[in-house]
């Protein structure tokens, strides 16, 4: 990990800290909204453009059919940010191993 690189993997990580806590709680207005600005936010910065596509579409595209497809929507798209946490913490792992 460069110094370039540790804020955007800390705000990462506190944002998947976000997202697994509203998920878990089933808090979906709080999810709605770390999903359309936080995570859209992270991923520009970041220059994860797809992720940011992807989470705006998530709350402006047409509604979902259900509660049970929102979550699985965000579940996926936590996936998707653990993946890329996985990706950019990789440098340091491998420097401290």
């Amino acid at each position: 990990m460069t110094a370039s690189t540790a804020p955007i993997q800390l705000s990462l990580e506190d944002l998947l800290g976000d997202l697994q806590h509203a998920r878990r709680s089933g808090d979906m207005s709080r999810l709605a909204l770390l999903t359309y600005c936080e995570v859209r936010r992270w991923a520009r910065q970041a220059g994860e453009q797809a992720l940011a596509e992807r989470s705006t579409a998530l709350i402006t595209q047409s509604p979902l059919a259900s509660r049970n497809d929102f979550m699985a929507q965000v579940d996926a798209l936590i996936a998707d940010l653990e993946q890329v946490h996985a990706r950019i913490s990789g440098p340091l792992a491998h420097a401290h191993a």
